[in-house]
């Protein structure tokens, strides 16, 4: 058997049924080989599209996602999707083409340094050198990726390794591997967990912070009975958006910069603070001098390198959260509880401060009102939205996700957090539909976003992949605008986007269906359209550029939210007219 065949083996062994990836040279033999297999191959307009849909794939499924990028330029565009996925703790294996193993350090034709690029962004990278390590390299990728703490994986094919042959007799697929030094902790330390279930119950302002450990664990009906039993409000962070139903008398919402009063405040307030998979980032804790002054933490991650890192720890619990939830839950049941009522009535107060307002009848349209006819609309196909995804990109169209769009399912909102990475979205809902094929998958961008990966328009008319895309149009970069006119005078520098293009005659130049939106009125409509097309389909709504959701000053302290005024938009910089000038040919 060709390397090539091989690896479609391997792939197989290791239940993959879908590849995100664009060929080229340096990777021939492997192409060559998928066409005679059985796996399906999507191929995206861009590769850094492939590995975010990879990304999204694994998010929604919570199995490995799989991109796949030729040598050279296909290999560097994968590094920002691939960093994406990594930052999030997403499990993904990245396969490159490199050039025969006898040219690399040559600088031939498309060869880079793949390892040396990859690795600060990958959990773990490998370079095969010859074919009889195909077996073992592609298993001990796939379990390190999706094992312990969940990451992106980087696999470098030379095109010789490809089409050299393989005895299978002797190198047998699946092969069995012994990863020495690698032994991921499951279940937490007996008297931690002890402590911690002491703790709590003594706990006489206790809040839970979740976060995206607990959407891996696949911890949430463990969540929801600590929360529930031990009258434990909970907080979420971005990533851990979904673990909690938002409905629930004990939600709290967001955590941190962007996050509700209602959970800054209790988290501020609180003596005892339940840190689940999370990393307790700056957006998290602001200024850590002032972070929960007067709270012991305890903090539950399977990464020990998380624990202590940013915020010290009372308690440090290392192992995988749906164990060590479930074991708590058995000290705690033995246990009588602190009376909390008058936390809980405090907790009350908050939450009714935090209720959001979205009824708006304003032209141009608030992104309140968007997200209440698009909540209003999915309900009637699926009253639950439990068989609904979200994606978002990054920026204010984030927030405001994040914020009014209630969720009551894990893997249900997909987002980049530790990067922050525009484009993300779009590509991300082509690999959530493959993972989810059932679920109703939108995909909301803005309009900077957006562009960014517009090209897998082709992608889904291409396969036919009924994805909705949302977009949120102020023709501005939303966030950057908001912080410019907050923190820089208003001094509004490279933020317009201008009028071009025209979304609706781009979706329809891809033989997509597509409706602006520019009244209030029309949007519940314009979202049942397209979830009764069953097609592809874009929105193009446009929302009030000068609406600005509040937030925590960088670097401070979280119960400092800032509710910023109405940001009148200000005339385009005076460089505008002058590169005018400079473009305009000389008489």
């Amino acid at each position: 058997m060709k390397g090539a065949e091989a690896m479609m083996k391997a792939l197989e062994a290791e239940n993959v049924k879908v590849l995100f990836g664009y060929p080229g040279g340096q990777l021939l033999p492997f192409y060559d080989a998928l066409y005679q297999s059985d796996l399906l191959h999507i191929l995206t307009r861009h590769e850094q599209a492939a590995a975010h849909a990879a990304d999204g794939y694994a998010r929604a499924s919570g199995d490995v996602g799989v991109c796949v990028a030729t040598s050279g330029p296909g290999a560097t565009n994968l590094v920002t999707g691939v960093a994406t996925a990594h930052a999030d703790s997403s499990p993904v294996v990245a396969l490159t083409g490199q050039v025969p193993t006898k040219l690399i350090g040559n600088d031939a034709f498309q060869e880079i340094d793949a390892l040396g690029i990859f690795m600060p962004i990958t959990k773990h990278n490998f370079q095969i050198q010859k074919t009889s390590e195909i077996p073992k390299i592609f298993r001990k990728a796939f379990e390190i990726a999706k094992t312990g703490r969940p990451g992106a994986v980087h696999v470098d094919l030379p095109k010789d390794v490809q089409d050299d042959d393989l005895d299978l007799e002797k190198y047998p697929i699946p092969a069995e591997i012994n990863l020495q030094g690698y032994k991921p902790t499951k279940f937490g330390h007996p008297l931690q967990i002890k402590k911690a279930a002491e703790l709590m119950k003594i706990a006489q302002r206790p809040v839970i912070i979740a976060g995206g450990g607990v959407q891996i664990a696949n911890a949430t009906p463990e969540l929801i009975k600590l929360s529930e039993y031990a009258q434990i409000p909970v907080c979420t962070t971005l990533m851990g958006k979904g673990v909690f139903p938002e409905e629930h008398p004990l939600s709290l919402g967001m955590v941190g910069m962007h996050g509700t009063q209602a959970s800054n405040y209790s988290v501020y307030e609180s003596d005892v603070l339940i840190a689940i998979g999370c990393r307790f980032s700056d957006r998290i804790t602001g200024d850590l001098s002032s972070f929960a002054p007067n709270t012991k933490v305890i903090h539950i991650d399977i990464d020990p390198a998380e624990i202590g890192k940013n915020v010290g720890v009372d308690i440090p619990i290392v192992g995988d959260a749906k164990a060590i939830l479930k074991d708590i839950l058995i000290h705690l049941m033995k246990k009588e509880m602190v009376n909390k009522t008058e936390w809980m009535e405090n907790v009350k107060k908050l939450q009714k401060k935090s209720m959001p307002v979205m009824e708006f009848d304003n032209t141009p349209i608030k992104p309140q009102k968007v997200i209440k006819e698009m909540m209003v609309a999915l309900r009637e196909v699926d009253p639950s939205l439990t068989n609904t995804v979200l994606t978002t990109d990054v920026g204010q169209n984030q927030m405001w996700m994040a914020h009014y769009f209630q969720t009551s399912a894990p893997k249900s909102f997909l987002s980049s957090g530790g990067q922050g990475t525009m484009g993300f979205g779009f590509p991300a809902a082509i690999g959530a539909k493959f993972a989810r094929p059932d679920a109703n998958v939108i995909a909301v961008t803005g309009d900077g976003g957006f562009l960014m990966n517009s090209q897998e328009l082709a992608t889904i008319a291409e396969y036919e992949i009924p994805v909705i895309v949302v977009i949120f149009d102020n023709r501005t970069l939303g966030m950057v605008y908001q912080w410019q006119n907050l923190y820089y005078g208003k001094r509004q520098c490279a933020v317009h986007l201008g009028e071009t293009p025209d979304f609706l005659k781009l979706a329809e130049s891809y033989g997509i269906g597509a409706l602006r939106v520019e009244k209030p009125e029309d949007i519940n409509e314009a979202f049942k359209t397209a979830l009764n097309s069953g097609k592809p389909y874009l929105l193009d709504i446009i929302i009030d550029p000068s609406e600005a959701l509040h937030m925590v000053p960088p670097g401070g302290n979280m119960t400092n939210i800032l509710f910023p005024d109405r940001q009148e938009p200000t005339p385009k910089a005076q460089c505008f007219s002058e590169m005018k000038k400079i473009l305009s040919p000389k008489v």
